[in-house]
């Protein structure tokens, strides 16, 4: 390569034109003008999605919650990134760097119908909301509300700030099965003083699937004075929404997990207006209060991640996300409706379509979870993860869109076994 190709060339690193994913493309031109509830049940296309992905035989994966890997497309795409980050090395990190990083920040919010300047690269949902979470101006006194079904690591930093600045933190128990969305309203109101300055709230819980009325707690809670802090580790890319259908200050979500992006992935939300009020954990230098980008600054950094979230997005775009999000339900729908009901089987996730998503949970009276988990494992060769939390006590089971049927009915076939 002569030096003008190079120069020429250097930066693109992928972003220049979509990826072809003509397999995928040519999979979903099969069903074009069927409804996403009609192509949810066509076995047939999710079976031609499934060959994107190379699966490992050894065991069942119903543990895509943690982390959704990538179909083998966007894992090669992502590689070659790599290769060209590598190849271009310091030019690049001077030169393109942090022009990519806001088009993928762009790209991003397009999901949620957001702009870039609203939208911090980061690496996992921990570190999206513990920067709010640690960078607000606490002061003795103030509260906080959250549940006790959030997940651990927003729990323990909040309870970090407790120690350091006095903060009171006040939790609530969201109930499994709520009789409508008053009932969570009103919950997280009875928490809320004079004294409440953030409240914290799952748009998906991660242990049950349970889907949240985020806009109704958004409103409640504003009309107190309240901002709102937003979980959204599984929402993203596993719902339809906008940001502007919720109407909540910050939100935070792992991009690794339902968009299927690289491992390290994630998303920071704060609305325009309110990114001045959190502290930098790293300065950021001479960057304007309302710049997000002074929220994550870390040095330097993986920058071959950033590019395969394109990547990861354009394979989702192609597929639709309301025929992933009609699929996740449709499955998660499927086996649970073969065990409610069913003695001594007890389903901790809501059967009401609009309450859940595609993942859901599911325990057996006088059993640990994880000794559960171990049983499904060792002897049927399931790989789930046990829950007992709070009001939760049971295995989540979050497939996939390349899960098949016939990998559910053997988990309802183990569950009834078992709890016969």
């Amino acid at each position: 390569m002569d030096k003008r190709t190079f120069l020429k060339n250097a930066g693109l690193v992928g972003l220049a034109a979509p990826l072809a994913f003509t397999h995928l493309r040519s999979a979903v031109a099969a069903v074009d003008g069927k409804s996403p509830m009609e192509v949810a049940a066509d076995e047939e296309f999710w079976r031609s999605v499934r060959r994107d992905y190379s699966i490992k035989p050894d065991y069942i994966n119903l543990e895509n919650g943690y982390y959704c890997f990538m179909p083998e497309e966007t894992l090669e795409h992502q590689i070659q990134h790599m290769r060209s980050v590598n190849y271009e090395g310091s030019y690049y990190m001077r030169n393109s760097r942090q022009k990519n990083k806001r088009l993928v920040a762009a790209k991003i919010g397009e999901v949620v119908g957001c702009s870039a300047d609203e939208i911090a690269i980061t690496r996992n949902t921990t570190e999206s909301l513990d920067l709010v979470i640690g960078g607000m101006s606490w002061e003795e006194g103030d509260e906080a509300v959250m549940a006790e079904q959030d997940y651990g690591a927003m729990l323990n930093h909040f309870k970090l700030v407790a120690r350091r600045f006095g903060v009171v933190n006040r939790l609530v128990s969201v109930p499994n099965h709520p009789k409508n969305d008053e009932e969570i309203v009103d919950l997280y109101a009875s928490a809320i003083t004079e004294k409440t300055r953030l409240l914290m709230v799952c748009h998906m819980i991660n242990i049950t699937g349970q889907v949240l009325p985020i806009r109704k707690i958004c409103d409640m809670a504003h009309a107190r004075s309240v901002e709102v802090m937003v979980d959204g580790a599984h929402a993203y890319s596993h719902i339809d929404f906008h940001m502007s259908d919720l109407d909540c200050d910050y939100y935070g979500t792992s991009l690794h997990k339902w968009l299927s992006a690289p491992l390290g992935s994630g998303m920071l939300y704060v609305r325009k207006e309110k990114i001045d009020n959190v502290w930098p954990l790293l300065a950021a230098g001479d960057l304007d209060a309302n710049d997000i980008r002074r929220l994550n600054h870390i040095g330097t950094d993986p920058v071959h991640v950033d590019l395969g979230i394109i990547n990861a997005l354009e394979y989702q775009n192609a597929l639709g996300l309301k025929r992933k999000e009609a699929r996740l339900k449709y499955l998660q729908q499927y086996w649970t409706r073969q065990l409610r009901g069913w003695p001594r089987v007890i389903i901790n996730t809501p059967a009401d379509v609009d309450r859940h998503g595609g993942i859901g949970n599911v325990g057996i009276e006088g059993y640990d979870p994880r000794e559960l988990a171990d049983i499904l494992m060792r002897d049927y060769r399931i790989f789930t993860v046990g829950i007992n939390r709070p009001g939760v006590i049971g295995l989540r089971i979050t497939p996939n869109i390349y899960t098949t049927p016939a990998e559910l009915d053997a988990l309802v076939v183990a569950i009834k076994e078992l709890s016969a």
